[in-house]
């Protein structure tokens, strides 16, 4: 990740960092790389906190973990080169590599059986790949111990920083509870045909017992297998397999809401997972390079459930809605071909409905408010000059620095355009923080790459304006994009009156036999 350049205001920059409100909800691990941006920031002088303190921070967070050697080195940088490492850093290296020995004796047999591919694949295809044959086959002499030291030694690479070896150890460990389709056998293409023909499918056992694809083909879930799929998805944030990451996210997030609506976990406990699970989804959503992340983002933060963590628990991750909303607008506004403009409005109207639950704001959120909102044109312009820096220092934010700028100059042109028929291009040029001759050039490529219903009168240095319409398509579009919704509120209201009604009756009814009895006797 490249540091910024040294344009930054340290002031600002330190400021508007989140990393304090970040960490809370990150694996300690997950804090190396926000600190070693940090110490790029800090080399920049682009920020202005004290290389030592990180260094201290850095050797607080090792602490808890067994990567001895990693705290050894921040120690001496810290204290010196010369300095005598502390007898407890020693006592814990030789424990680490007590139990490092203890646990890799202990899980041997599992190790081999994981390790016979042949065998694996036998079992597997027999439905014998589970915990229950596995433990009760006397010739693999595996025990349920054995099974669960696996997992420990798992977690033990991890804590030592050995994500890649941690990753592929869960990935073992967690298909020892799945149930993957089987493998097309020789035959079965013949009862393809027959199905394409019309007769009926062929159903078996072995289809119902197909585990959920959207969860690594688990069968069931528990909290304990929860921890598992949180732990597979820290390992591919850390070894930055973003594609196996966002299957990952995928997985932790269906099983959060299959405890949550089987009731295995509280209204409270979901809450706090669902806040966790969408700090860690920073890292997936803002390295995802197929261009779908962005979308993937707001759609996820703008669900109801998760809507709610935000608001409740996380009102600074509105920075990075709001800088998704940007970035994704005119992408999404491609996708929806004639209905364009409508989505994008849809797109900024649930952001600022978002940012009015929220107790938050920057620079980011600011600029959208005053140009969305206010439609405060110069105090947008001076928003978008401190976005810049907010950007440039933000861990996740940063390498999207040119193109959200870009973005925002077309969030501002949209904007002005809206009320303006004829706009001086010297004027737009100061809105857009650029000189006349370079923001004509860019709004020339604007109106080339955007279509606009525009054109620029180079005589009297403006742009002119067409009389934009609506489609008949969009506007039906805007007035029942929410009808579904609002139609299922009705309905709600109305079954949870019809559920009064019918208590209020039972109740009086109860009451009048009561008195009845009361009268007999």
């Amino acid at each position: 990740m490249t540091a910024p350049t040294a344009s930054s205001s340290p002031a600002d920059a330190a400021t508007y960092d989140l990393t304090s409100l970040i960490s809370p909800y990150l694996d300690l691990h997950m804090m190396f790389p926000l600190l070693e941006y940090i110490d790029s920031l800090i080399s920049a002088k682009a920020i202005s906190y004290s290389s030592s303190d990180v260094a201290q921070a850095r050797l607080s967070l090792l602490k808890p973990t067994h990567m001895v050697d990693y705290a050894m080195d921040i120690y001496r940088e810290v204290h010196g080169e010369e300095a005598e490492i502390p007898v407890e850093m020693e006592e814990q290296k030789r424990e680490v590599f007590r139990e490092l020995e203890e646990l890799r004796e202990g899980q041997v047999k599992m190790d081999e059986l994981f390790r016979n591919e042949e065998l694996r694949a036998n079992l597997v295809q027999s439905n014998q790949w589970n915990v229950k044959f596995i433990t009760s086959e006397p010739g693999f002499e595996v025990t349920p111990e054995t099974i669960a030291t696996y997992y420990k030694f798992a977690k033990f690479n991890y804590d030592c920083g050995d994500y890649q070896q941690g990753r592929d150890m869960l990935e073992n460990y967690i298909s020892l509870f799945a149930s993957p389709p089987k493998p097309q056998k020789e035959g079965e293409e013949d009862e393809e045909d027959d199905q394409l023909a019309g007769a009926p499918p062929k159903t078996s056992s072995e289809d119902e017992k197909t585990g959920n694809p959207n969860m690594y083909y688990l069968t069931s879930i528990d909290t304990n297998l929860l921890q598992v799929l949180w732990g597979k998805l820290s390992c591919e944030i850390l070894v930055e397999d973003w594609e196996e990451a966002s299957i990952a996210l995928v997985a932790v997030k269906t099983a959060i809401e299959s405890l949550a609506s089987s009731h295995k976990l509280t209204s409270l406990e979901a809450l706090h997972q669902r806040t966790w699970l969408l700090h860690w989804s920073l890292f997936v959503f803002w390295n995802d390079a197929s261009g779908k992340g962005l979308e993937s983002m707001v759609e996820l933060f703008t669900s109801e459930k998760y809507l709610q963590a935000v608001t409740t628990h996380a009102p600074h991750l509105l920075r990075y809605l709001t800088a998704a909303v940007l970035l994704c607008k005119r992408r999404a506004a491609k996708k929806a071909g004639s209905n364009s403009n409508a989505e994008g409005r849809r797109l900024l109207r649930d952001l600022v409905k978002v940012m009015q639950q929220c107790e938050y704001s920057d620079p980011i959120v600011e600029f959208v408010d005053k140009l969305s909102v206010k439609f405060d044109f110069e105090a947008a312009q001076s928003q978008l000059e401190r976005c810049e820096t907010v950007l440039s220092s933000d861990f996740f934010l940063c390498k999207q620095t040119e193109l959200f700028m870009e973005e925002a100059r077309v969030f501002v042109f949209e904007n002005y355009c809206r009320i303006h028929h004829k706009i001086d291009l010297k004027n737009l040029g100061e809105k857009l923080a650029m000189d006349r001759d370079r923001a004509e050039r860019w709004i020339v490529d604007l109106i080339r790459n955007a279509m606009l219903d525009a054109k620029i009168d180079s005589e009297e240095g403006c742009v002119v304006m067409g009389a934009g319409t609506v489609s008949v398509y969009e506007q039906v579009m805007e007035k029942t994009r929410d009808l579904t919704a609002r139609s299922g509120g009705l309905a709600a209201n109305l079954r949870g009156y019809l559920n009064d009604v019918k208590r209020a009756k039972s109740n009086r009814d109860r009451k009048a036999r009561e008195a009845m009895e009361s009268g007999e006797y």
